[in-house]
């Protein structure tokens, strides 16, 4: 009586633990931590001189969610940054935020102050590797620089991110402004800046690119 009472008990044990294992090794969806995107750039990212709901992240953000996206979007982009500065708190940015995906949108502001190309070209390259080194993804956000800047340096500005992305293999949108800064009413008046109606444009620029990178699965209807 004593063994079979023992071996009632073992059985009984098995059967709770067959029971419960389903519950224990399933995540719920809702539960799943959402994949994040975090934009790291300068003024053309941080809305400059339009209301940060008009901007293009933030139209990013409102995508991802009417298409369904288990994803969000953090914006971490600041008016007058440099490659050298975004350089200096990207290692911040990616532990606070935690990243899976990072567009990056800097050297803008190299280009208006003319610094040394070989500079914003290291700064470049090495946020892309600091970038993948946390686990995340990277695209490099390319910008253009107004002629006046004598064609030799706009000329050299334009292939260092041609030659980054294709060095650091990142997929990579040549010009973010793409179609704006040739439209009459979409740069505010330094000529520099997109207005409001132009960030829907700037965000079908990036679209294409950023759309492979996300998650295929989406939020349940």
């Amino acid at each position: 009586m004593r063994r079979s009472g023992f071996l009632n008990s073992i059985a009984a044990l098995w059967f709770a633990l067959f029971m419960l294992a389903p519950v224990v090794q399933a995540v719920p969806a809702e539960d799943q931590k959402p994949f994040r995107v975090m934009v790291l750039g300068d003024s053309l990212s941080a809305a400059y001189g339009i209301s940060p709901k008009q901007g293009w992240v933030t139209l990013l953000a409102e995508r991802l969610r009417q298409e369904a996206y288990s994803a969000e979007v953090v914006n971490a982009a600041i008016s007058g940054n440099t490659t050298a500065a975004g350089r200096s708190r990207l290692a911040g940015a990616l532990a606070e935020h935690q990243p899976n995906l990072v567009l990056l949108e800097l050297g803008g502001n190299d280009g208006l102050q003319v610094l040394p190309l070989q500079a914003m070209r290291k700064n470049l390259e090495t946020m892309i590797d600091e970038i993948r080194e946390s686990g995340a993804d990277v695209v490099l956000l390319g910008i253009r620089i107004p002629p006046n800047y004598g064609q030799r340096y706009t000329h050299a500005f334009e292939r260092v991110f041609k030659e980054v992305a294709e060095e650091k293999k990142t997929p990579f949108l040549p010009f973010l402004l793409e179609g704006v800064v040739e439209h009459s009413g979409w740069m505010q008046d330094d000529g520099i800046h997109p207005t409001a109606a132009a960030q829907p444009a700037i965000l079908e620029n990036v679209w294409p690119v950023l759309k492979p990178l996300l998650p295929a699965g989406k939020k349940r209807e």
